[in-house]
């Protein structure tokens, strides 16, 4: 495994109560965790906190800016419960582009000491300043076919369009010479909406960073501006509007009898419905059935 850009398009789409669908382009920078500062060495254009056309700055994830990430990573893994496995760690991120820097979600690949991929922190962001790391293992895993695929109840308010008791499902490929990452937001067993990165790699090199600075000089004034213009299509399509909870606010989970795994990580099972039991839901997709491809489709459980 080695750091990369990974370059591609980013697909939205929501399936009721009115369809809406949306992609565009984006560059992300794929980077291990352990040598983030000598990596943005790599050309004059980028740097490390400080500012650049291309920049990482420790400000723009979660914990203490001052400690190491991978410290960071052990202290909120161990505060939810989770051991990391000890191997290597790459961060799926956007970068800081002329000083500006939103990520909807980064992604962190955790490796075992044998090179396995053995579970994922997906760091969610909103455009309220609250962040949310939903830890991705072996207690909220489910079963798939050549991925990684996990599911969790939405904690964090992200879109006004979206209300707070839904479920996701996050499904992974092992990033290689292609990855895709995709997740499907559940509302009473049935996806309405779905995001789906599909990105091709690129070496981490000066040559390739400065391709993509040329094809994406602002990417993440791109990403926020397409947030609020796709916001303001719903919002003229009259979908129901659901107001931001305070700041900080989390949708408290309660933890299903008989387990000790963090609260916040395991979905309330009165609301879980198994496809096999149901006739409402049999003749439907479960969640993290639509994915993009032949080669990604999931047995069911």
């Amino acid at each position: 495994m080695k750091p990369a850009l990974y370059s591609g398009m980013l697909r939205h789409r929501r399936f009721r109560p009115t369809w809406h669908e949306f992609s565009y382009p984006v560059v992300m920078a794929f980077l291990d965790i352990d040598r983030i500062p000598e990596l943005m060495q790599v050309s004059p254009l980028a740097s490390y906190n400080r500012w650049n056309w291309a920049s990482y700055s420790e400000k723009d994830h979660f914990g203490d800016p001052y400690l190491p990430l991978r410290q960071r990573l052990e202290l909120d893994a161990a505060a939810h419960g989770v051991a990391l496995p000890g191997g290597p760690i790459y961060l799926l991120t956007h970068l800081r582009y002329f000083g500006y820097c939103f990520n909807p979600a980064s992604f962190y690949y955790c490796f075992d000491r044998r090179g396995q991929l053995a579970m994922m922190l997906a760091e969610v962001s909103n455009t309220f300043g609250d962040s949310q790391n939903y830890w991705l293992w072996e207690a909220n895993e489910r079963p798939a076919a050549n991925a990684k695929r996990y599911q969790c109840p939405k904690v964090l308010h992200v879109s006004p369009f979206m209300k707070m008791e839904l479920d996701y499902t996050f499904v992974f490929t092992l990033p290689g010479d292609s990855l895709v990452a995709h997740m499907n937001t559940i509302d009473g067993g049935d996806t309405f909406f779905d995001a789906t990165l599909s990105l091709k790699r690129e070496p981490w090199t000066a040559p390739a960073l400065h391709r993509a600075l040329i094809r994406f000089p602002w990417m993440t004034l791109k990403v926020i501006a397409a947030i609020h213009l796709e916001a303001l299509k719903l919002y003229f399509k009259k979908l129901r509007f659901y107001p931001s909870p305070a700041h900080g606010y989390r949708r408290p989970i309660p933890a299903p009898r008989g387990t000790n795994a963090p609260t916040e990580q395991l979905a309330d099972p009165s609301r879980q419905v198994d496809p096999a039991e149901d006739s409402r839901v049999a003749p439907q997709r479960i969640p993290g059935d639509r994915l993009p491809g032949p080669d990604l489709q999931l047995r069911r459980p």
